[in-house]
């Protein structure tokens, strides 16, 4: 009898094992697929990160371009501005030098 009690023992162990074994193998294949989810939404929220970042520099870069624009075209009537002033002055040395130049081929 103590044989078949050894026996019985033994098979309890390997029952016992086996089960501890796929209990460690569900435990394993649990935490992975719970990793790869909570890897989803790391990668979600990234994605979501970087879009509203790269929204953030766009808008930025557009405010930058905006200003810049507006500061190129003060600068190009002032400068607009100046030349023509500069041409309405001498144009009356113009007029004046066109009229004596007429005159002196009227009278040559």
């Amino acid at each position: 009898m103590a044989k078949d009690k050894i026996l019985s023992e033994i098979k309890d162990a390997e029952g016992n094992a086996r089960k501890m074994v796929e209990a460690g193998v569900k435990s394993k294949h649990d935490r992975i697929t719970s990793a790869r989810a909570e890897a989803r939404e790391i990668i979600k929220q990234a994605e979501a990160d970087a879009q509203k970042s790269a929204q953030s520099a766009m808008r930025s870069a557009e405010e930058y371009i905006a200003s810049e624009k507006k500061k190129i075209i003060e600068d190009g009537e002032k400068e607009a501005k100046v030349a023509a002033e500069k041409a309405s002055l001498k144009k009356d040395k113009a007029v004046e030098n066109l009229l004596a130049e007429f005159e002196r081929a009227i009278h040559a």
